[in-house]
């Protein structure tokens, strides 16, 4: 599903962020990504969404190689990929079902198919009765449920959430956990970045660490406790 092969992404004035950093990642994993701020995390996500292009190495996402895709095909890739940020980025003037329903509109959707569509994914992330309520009459939590279902709504193959409980509450961060699970058994691949310790600890997925730029450290669940 998701290959990356000696990776390497240099910016101007030789200031390296991903060094030759190589990771496979199956069909349907849940893998949590840590490190310290300015590790190389943010670029590894940039990299996999194709805002950034990787210097040198491979990327491949399910048959799409990156070293083959042209402009104009990188809205398709987008499309299999769904983004959670920390910072919601709704839009504030739409209600919850407009903002979910925003995402359907911009590739062209029908109107049949929004309505039919829409209520399906806020039903799975526990916004059902809340279609019509503004971002700013949401909690921190409902608004990241409505980021999370505008995320998923056309069904992507793979669902990054970049510190997607860093302005929570420990009961609403938990919840989006919960959610993030959820949507993983339904069979999308969810590639995590946190800096929370204990959502590390409890959920006992894949862990893998970078670190400058490289990867450090690479845990599968059975290596807890050992």
């Amino acid at each position: 599903m998701i290959l990356l092969d000696r990776v390497t992404k240099t910016y101007a004035g030789n200031v390296t962020a991903i060094d030759k950093f190589s990771l496979h990642v199956e069909p349907d994993e849940f893998v949590i990504i840590i490190g310290s701020s300015g590790a190389g995390k943010s670029t590894l996500l940039k990299l996999l969404t194709r805002e950034e292009k990787q210097t040198s190495g491979k990327i491949v996402i399910g048959n799409i190689d990156y070293d083959k895709l042209r402009d104009k095909e990188i809205p398709l890739l987008r499309r299999k990929i769904g983004v959670v940020f920390q910072d919601f980025k709704l839009l504030s003037n739409r209600n919850v079902f407009e903002n979910v329903a925003f995402a359907l509109e911009i590739v062209g959707h029908s109107n049949r198919e929004i309505k039919e569509t829409v209520p399906k994914v806020l039903r799975v992330v526990g916004l059902t009765g809340k279609e019509k309520r503004m971002p700013a009459a949401l909690s921190g939590g409902e608004r990241q449920r409505v980021a999370i279902a505008r995320a998923i709504v056309r069904q992507p193959k793979i669902l990054i959430a970049d510190e997607p409980t860093g302005n929570l509450d420990p009961k609403h961060a938990w919840d989006i956990m919960r959610i993030l699970e959820k949507i993983n058994r339904f069979g999308t691949t969810v590639l995590l970045t946190t800096h929370n310790q204990e959502i590390v600890n409890k959920l006992k997925r894949r862990v893998v660490t970078i670190d400058d730029g490289r990867l450090t450290s690479d845990k599968t669940r059975g290596d807890y406790g050992s």
